[in-house]
């Protein structure tokens, strides 16, 4: 018998660089964060939890792998 492949499913939570909208600091964030996340310069809110994925407040630049 031939051996079949096991696939390996992706997974659907990705980090993000967001640039905050406030002052343009480029900053790396999980995209399904379970806490609040500021930006480490000004303070403004970058992402708000939401149950699932977060919901992100700040500009997503690049998805990184």
């Amino acid at each position: 018998m031939p051996k079949q492949k096991k696939s390996i499913s992706e997974p659907r939570s990705r980090f993000l660089l967001v640039k905050c909208k406030e002052c343009e600091h480029e900053q790396v964030v999980f995209g399904s964060a379970t806490q609040k996340v500021a930006c480490e310069v000004c303070g403004k809110p970058l992402t708000e939890p939401t149950g699932g994925k977060a919901k992100i407040l700040g500009e997503v630049l690049q998805e990184l792998s």
